[in-house]
Order: C-alpha cells, then sequence, then structure tokens
C-alpha cells in the first residue's frame, strides 16, 4: 500500500454501520402501539418477509447457475480471472444482505411512527426518518466494506510482475462484484415492483372504486399486500437498487483511474487515482451522517418545516463534501487537483438539479400535477393524455443536465484538451462518484417516505383519531416528493455511472486480449492490425481500441448493437408493466370474490382473507420477473458472440440513451399521475369521491407501474447489460462471429 489514506474507506465503512446499529435500536426501542397496532404490523412484516425469502430461493438457483458459468469460463477454458466467480457471488450477497436490513428495518418502524404520530408530527418524522437512515447507512457501509476488503485481497494475492498492469486487472476484477449487485438488484426492483403494484392496483380499483372505501381501509382484502408491496419495492428494491449504483460508480472510476494513469509510469501515481473514488464516497458517508442529525424540526412544525428539514440535512452534507474534498485530493497527491474536484462537484450539481426538476414535474404544488389534476373534469381519457405529455416533456431538463454535466466533467478532469480521453473519462466517473457520495442522507430521505406509508395505513386499519391520520398524510405527502426525486437522482446516477462503464468495457477488452497473448498467441482486430506482445496492448489508448475495432457509426455492426439497445429497453419496459397487468388482474378478481363469497367485510363483520392476496402478489412476481432479467443477461453476452466488441458497443450506448430518457419519461410521469390523484383527495376539484376524484385514480392506476416497476428497473438495465459485457468480454474477444 503506497498511501494510510485509503484505510479511511474501511473505516468509514465501520462507522456507517455502527450508526445504522445505533439508529435501529433507538427505533426498537420506542413503543409499537395498541394490540391491534401491533398486529396489522406483524402482518405486514410476515408478508414482507415471506415473498424476500421466495425471492432469494429464485435469485439463489440464477447465482448458482451464473457462477458454475463464470467458473467454466475461469478454470474450464481460461478466459477470465479466477477470482471472477467469487467477485460475482460477493456483489449479488451484499446487495441482497442492503435490501435485506432495510426492509426489516422498515416494517418495524411502521407502527412506531404511526403510534409516535399520536403525540406530535415531529416525533413521527424522527422515528421514520432515522428509520430510513438505517437503508442508507447500511447501503454504503456494505458497499464500502465489501470494496475494501475485495482491493486488500486481490493486492495480497494475485500475482503480476508488472505493478502498473496488476492494478488494471485488479480494478476490472473488481467490476465483477458489480454484475452480482446489479444482477440481484434487477430482480429485487423487477419482483418488487411487480408485487407492490399488483396489490395496489387491487386495492385501488375494487376498493376505491367499486366499493367506494378508502385504499387503507381494514375492509379491503388487498389493504395488506399493499403495505408489504410498500416495502419489498421501494425499500428493498430501492436498496439494492442504489447499492449497485454506488459501487459500480466506484468500481468504475477506479478501473478509469488505473488505466489513465498507468501511462505515467508511476505506481504510487496510479495507485492514488485508484483510490480517489473510495475516498470520496468514504468522506461523503461520514458527512452524510453528520446530515441526519441535522433533519428535525420542532412540536407544531407544518408541510414547509418539514420540507426544509429534509432540505437542510441534504444540502449541508453536499456542501461538506465540496468543502472537503480539495483537502482530501490534496493530501492524496493526485495531479490537476481542481480539474478532479470541479468534475466531482459538477456531479454533486447535477443531481441537485435532477432532483428539483423531478420535483417540478410530480408534486402537487406546481402547475404541471396540477395541470394533471384540472384535467380530471373531463374524464380519465384526458388525466392519461396529460399525464403522458408532461412526463414526456419532463424529460427535456435532465437530459440537457447531464449532458452539460459530462461535458463539463470530462473537460474539468482532462483540462478541457478534448483528446485526453482517458483522463477526461476519469473524470465523468467522479462525477457519478460526486453525485452517490451522500448517498447515506439521500436514501435515507427516499427510504422513509414507504414507512411514513405504511404508519398512514397503520392508522387508518386500527381506527386512530383523524388528527393522527393527518400527521402520518403530511409525512405521506413529503415522502412522495422525495422518493420521486429519489428515483430521478438514482436515474441520473445511472446515465452518468452506465458512461463511464462503457469506457471500463474497453479496459476490460484489453484484459483479455493480454491474457491470450500471455499464452503466446498473436491477436488480430477487426480493421486488420495485429499485436503479439502484452506489452503492445497495455499500450494502446482508449481511442485506438477504438479504431482498431471500428467502433463508429459507418460500421453496421454497430448500427446493430444501437438498434439492439433501443429495443431492448423499450422490451423490457413492455414485458415488466404486461406483467403488472397480469398480476393486478389477478389482484382484482381475488378482491372481487372476497368482497362477494366471505359475508360481512364491508359492514365490518367478517375479516378479509389478507394472506390470500399477499400470496398472490408474491407468486405473480416471482413468475413474471424471470423473463425480462433472464433477456437482460443474454442479450449481451449474445450481441458479443455474434457481432463482436463492435456490436456490444453499439447495444450499450443504445440501451443507455433510449433506457435513460424512458425511465426519466415513466418516473415522472407515473409520480405526477400520483400527486395529481393526491391533490384531489386534498380537497381540490371536489375532493374524494368525486368525478375527478375518481379519474385520477384511474390516471394513478396507470402510472403505478410507470414510476414503480418498469422506470426505476431501466436504471439496472442499463448498467447490468454493460457489466454482463464486461464479465464476458473474454468470450467476445476469443469466439465473436464477426
Amino acid at each position: 500500500m503506497h498511501s494510510h489514506l485509503f484505510w479511511l474507506a474501511p473505516a468509514a465503512a465501520v462507522v456507517a454501520l455502527y450508526f445504522a446499529r445505533r439508529f435501529f435500536k433507538a427505533m426498537i426501542r420506542e413503543d409499537e402501539g395498541t394490540p391491534l397496532m401491533r398486529k396489522i404490523a406483524a402482518h405486514v412484516r410476515e408478508g414482507a418477509m415471506a415473498y424476500l425469502r421466495q425471492q432469494y430461493k429464485t435469485v439463489a438457483i440464477f447465482f448458482a447457475a451464473l457462477t458454475v458459468f463464470f467458473a467454466y469460463l475461469s478454470y474450464g477454458v481460461d478466459l477470465q480471472n479466477n477470482w471472477v466467480p467469487f467477485a460475482f457471488l460477493t456483489g449479488g450477497f451484499f446487495s441482497a444482505l442492503a435490501g435485506y436490513f432495510g426492509m426489516k428495518t422498515a416494517t418495524l418502524a411502521s407502527a412506531r411512527a404511526a403510534h409516535a404520530a399520536r403525540d406530535s408530527l415531529d416525533a413521527s418524522l424522527k422515528i421514520a426518518f432515522r428509520s430510513g437512515a438505517v437503508m442508507g447507512l447500511v447501503v454504503v457501509g456494505l458497499g464500502l466494506l465489501d470494496i475494501s476488503v475485495w482491493f486488500i485481497i486481490l493486492n495480497w494475492l494475485l500475482e503480476e510482475a508488472d505493478p502498473l498492469h496488476k492494478m488494471v486487472l485488479i480494478t476490472t476484477t473488481m467490476l465483477t462484484f458489480g454484475m452480482g449487485a446489479s444482477l440481484q438488484a434487477l430482480f429485487a426492483r423487477v419482483g418488487g415492483g411487480i408485487f407492490t403494484k399488483a396489490a395496489d392496483v387491487g386495492a385501488d380499483l375494487v376498493g376505491k372504486i367499486e366499493a367506494g372505501i378508502p385504499e387503507d381501509d381494514p375492509r379491503n382484502p388487498a389493504a395488506i399486500a399493499d403495505n408489504v408491496g410498500d416495502n419489498v419495492g421501494d425499500v428493498a428494491g430501492m436498496g439494492a437498487d442504489l447499492y449497485e449504483s454506488f459501487c459500480g460508480s466506484i468500481l468504475a472510476t477506479a478501473a478509469l483511474g488505473a488505466a489513465a494513469f498507468m501511462k505515467q509510469g508511476d505506481p504510487a501515481l496510479q495507485f492514488k487515482a485508484i483510490i480517489a473514488p473510495m475516498l470520496i464516497a468514504a468522506v461523503g458517508t461520514l458527512i452524510s451522517i453528520g446530515g441526519v442529525y441535522l433533519v428535525k424540526v420542532k412540536r407544531g412544525a407544518d408541510q414547509k418545516a418539514l420540507l426544509n428539514a429534509l432540505g437542510l440535512g441534504v444540502n449541508s452534507s453536499s456542501l461538506g463534501v465540496i468543502l472537503i474534498a480539495p483537502l482530501l485530493l490534496w493530501l492524496l497527491g493526485l495531479p490537476n487537483l481542481w480539474g478532479i474536484w470541479g468534475a466531482m462537484v459538477t456531479g454533486l450539481v447535477v443531481g441537485t438539479l435532477i432532483g428539483k426538476i423531478t420535483e417540478y414535474y410530480t408534486s402537487s404544488g406546481f402547475k404541471p400535477t396540477q395541470a394533471i389534476a384540472a384535467s380530471a373534469k373531463t374524464g380519465p381519457a384526458t388525466v392519461i393524455i396529460s399525464g403522458i405529455a408532461t412526463g414526456m416533456i419532463s424529460t427535456a431538463v435532465p437530459v440537457l443536465a447531464v449532458v452539460v454535466g459530462t461535458i463539463l466533467a470530462f473537460g474539468f478532469a482532462a483540462q478541457f484538451q478534448m483528446n485526453a480521453l482517458a483522463e477526461g473519462l476519469y473524470g465523468v466517473g467522479m462525477a457519478a462518484v460526486g453525485m452517490l457520495s451522500t448517498l447515506g442522507i439521500t436514501l435515507a430521505t427516499d427510504a422513509f417516505g414507504p414507512i411514513a406509508d405504511n404508519a398512514g395505513g397503520n392508522a387508518e386499519m386500527a381506527g386512530l383519531p383523524p388528527e393522527v391520520r393527518q400527521r402520518t398524510d403530511a409525512l405521506d405527502s413529503l415522502g412522495n416528493t422525495t422518493a420521486a426525486t429519489g428515483k430521478g437522482f438514482a436515474i441520473g446516477s445511472a446515465a452518468l455511472t452506465a458512461l463511464v462503464l462503457l469506457a471500463s468495457y474497453l479496459e476490460e477488452i484489453r484484459v483479455a486480449i493480454i491474457h491470450a497473448l500471455k499464452q503466446g498467441q498473436s491477436y488480430t482486430f477487426p480493421n486488420g492490425q495485429t499485436i503479439s506482445a502484452a506489452r503492445e496492448a497495455m499500450d494502446l489508448s482508449l481511442a485506438q481500441f477504438m479504431t482498431f475495432y471500428e467502433v463508429h457509426l459507418m460500421n453496421p455492426l454497430v448500427l446493430v448493437g444501437l438498434f439492439l439497445g433501443s429495443m431492448a429497453a423499450l422490451l423490457f419496459c413492455g414485458l415488466t408493466m404486461t406483467a403488472v397487468g397480469r398480476a393486478a388482474g389477478r389482484m382484482v378478481d381475488e378482491v372481487r370474490r372476497q368482497f362477494k363469497e366471505i359475508p360481512g367485510i364491508l359492514t365490518g363483520e367478517g375479516e378479509p382473507d389478507y394472506a390470500r392476496c399477499v400470496e398472490i402478489s408474491t407468486k405473480g412476481a416471482q413468475r413474471e420477473m424471470i423473463l425480462p432479467s433472464i433477456i437482460a443477461v443474454l442479450l449481451p453476452a449474445l450481441v458479443g458472440l455474434i457481432f463482436g466488441v463492435a456490436g456490444v458497443f453499439g447495444l450499450l450506448a443504445g440501451g443507455l440513451s433510449t433506457g435513460f430518457v424512458v425511465a426519466v419519461f415513466m418516473s415522472n410521469a407515473g409520480g405526477a399521475w400520483d400527486n395529481a390523484k393526491k391533490y384531489v383527495e386534498e380537497g381540490n376539484l371536489g375532493g374524494k369521491g368525486s368525478k375527478a376524484h375518481r379519474a385520477t385514480i384511474i390516471g394513478d392506476t396507470v402510472g403505478d407501474p410507470f414510476k414503480d416497476t418498469s422506470g426505476p428497473s431501466l436504471n439496472i438495465l442499463i448498467k447490468l447489460m454493460t457489466m454482463v459485457a464486461i464479465v464476458t468480454a473474454g468470450l467476445s474477444v476469443s469466439f465473436s462471429i464477426f
């Protein structure tokens, strides 16, 4: 090790996990409320854990099969590093663990937050937010810990004569860890999204529209399944998603740092470039813990005070990273300190801007969502048209923000020499790390939303006084805004991370070629250029790789890949939305059956069969999540085998560009529909039970799979396809047809 500063990363991981445990213990000590509140919370907790156990069993089969395949590539045909299967498994394991801890905390916290709301809004906020912080700190703590441990192990055990190439080998091997996290995140997001939206649609269409009862009314058979879904989709799914983004951005930037500084021939400088993203993330994690303590309001606070409290915590954390990062980079001794700092700050600014734009287009306090609600006067058709249009328009500013942010980050790091490709892309990676550096508190603002939502459901089903529901509704409304902002943030970070992973793919290609050359073979590129020594491959620039593989728009293989990548994004959305529709159809039939066959449900004399609805959502999610996930894994490998590196590059570029825009559209349209319904429910345009209310419920039902299943899953898809391409790079180099 060349720098003791590296140990800041594992130390920050341990501190984050310590405070996560501390917040968890503090939440457990709070009162869970009346016996009925405890019973309702137990139903939700049991359903959520039953679903998660079933999901992990299904996912384990896929992981076992892929591990055998990677073991064959490593030990059977010697196409990749022998550590790849183990790194892949640990990535999936820690991603699943982060989701599990977050969901366990959320299911324990909701009743306690509801009970605290009987006293005051600020007491309820403290429980809900700090329980959300458990998720945020577990995600960053486990991520930094796993990255640090793997870096230490590979440094110790990998044998390589050239120390510069050893670092490239280590960082590209660690990217495989990212694939395990990505695959687990995709299953969690897709499966959880299908579960929660099937239950939500059933509760809304039959309960609210046909039976005319509230969404969380205990007479609604789908009420418990709906609350379970909030946890498996919006907590476990979101946690696994952002765990994968957090780790992916650090690993990809480290790999680019190893490549960018290899040519300077200084192992110490290369090492510093590798650990820089880890240290920025570590500092952001420590500052985020302080930010959590800033989120508090005085007794009697209103909605504006709540939003300001969250803003204070998040903005203070971001400002702290901006101020401390130059000192850290100076201590590290990296060249172009201010350029790398500027790239990192650019990422933070872009993330904040995307969050604000998302809030504008999805919050009921602004004109776009109010206009959707106003269109409900003429029925559900105009609500759907208005929501789709709003979602499409909302893509403009986030895309422009990412475009400008990418150019600025590249320029700062490359000192505005646009031919310095490796250094510029390293800057883009630092922008992604900067955007995610305060994930500990950013994810807390997102994860507390489902807790507040479940707290409101518990209060409704337990028959607590109206003022309690008003307080939980205030938190829920705030949670809807932060959840929509969190989805926009996750999608924006995915775009930058996927862009950096494109360059990391070329580095993995370099490693695969070097591996082949060391076995005594020469290698001929598609343009006819031949190399015969590993040193030649190490000296090639990224631009030369693009030239030798003929990655340009006049190459039909690239064009074919672009079409396939764009198709993959829309095919994935279609499959996941169809899955929600089928599962929701079964849920609607079941709720109708119970209303018809179980006497006394609507009068409160009979008790619905909640477990049956949970079972329907669980089976539907497990069955329906398989096909989209298989496509995401198989497509990059098949394109690599058939069309080679140029085809894969086109596939990844097409998937990134189309997937990013469609994800923003779907998430924002769905969020706007949801809050248009809540705007009416607040007493506007006739309030609950009015024609406008029924129309906005239909819009919200359409928007549910948009914002909670297909849209958020796309940001995982675009990264997972790149990760699969990276892991199977050896196949593309050795066996592609073209």
